[in-house]
């Protein structure tokens, strides 16, 4: 697997629907990016929970859309938009602050046009910022499935 250098100059990503081969370099990309954002949690220990949740759970009913840039997956979105859940929203470590999860975002609000919910761990708050930013607010408080403390959010359109 290749991973992109820092491309914050561009911006510019390809959005396609995410397919079976894609699997590979997502579960990687997860990995990647939450052990960047959270390095105290092994992640790595978590792996096969996480390759199973997204096997059984995502791709199977979720629509879930893929950013590439020069050929190499930096990002993904992940949305039910029957339930509007937003379960996951990941960019490469080196694309942050590159537009990215804007993008992805968009795909997210095309996908769920009447509105996208999602949960977010309290101290996370970079994807506060981002989420707060998209519009969304904080509803409600909750627990993930590692028990730690979460927001719920929710964006819905004017």
């Amino acid at each position: 697997m290749r991973f992109i250098r820092n491309k914050k100059a561009d911006s510019h990503a390809t959005l396609r629907p995410y397919t079976a081969a894609d699997e590979e370099a997502a579960i990687a990309l997860w990995l990647r990016t939450w052990q960047q954002t959270y390095p105290d949690i092994d992640f790595v220990a978590r792996l096969g929970w996480w390759r199973d949740r997204w096997r059984n759970d995502l791709v199977t009913q979720a629509q879930i859309t893929v950013a590439e840039s020069d050929g190499v997956l930096t990002g993904f979105v992940t949305v039910d938009p029957k339930t509007h859940y937003l379960d996951q929203i990941v960019v490469a470590p080196e694309a942050w602050g590159a537009g990215i999860a804007e993008e992805l975002m968009a795909a997210a609000r095309r996908l769920s046009p009447a509105g996208l919910d999602l949960q977010v761990n309290q101290d996370n708050a970079r994807a506060i910022r981002f989420y707060e930013k998209q519009g969304f607010v904080t509803t409600g408080e909750d627990r993930n499935a590692s028990q730690r403390l979460t927001y719920r959010m929710k964006w819905r359109p004017a």
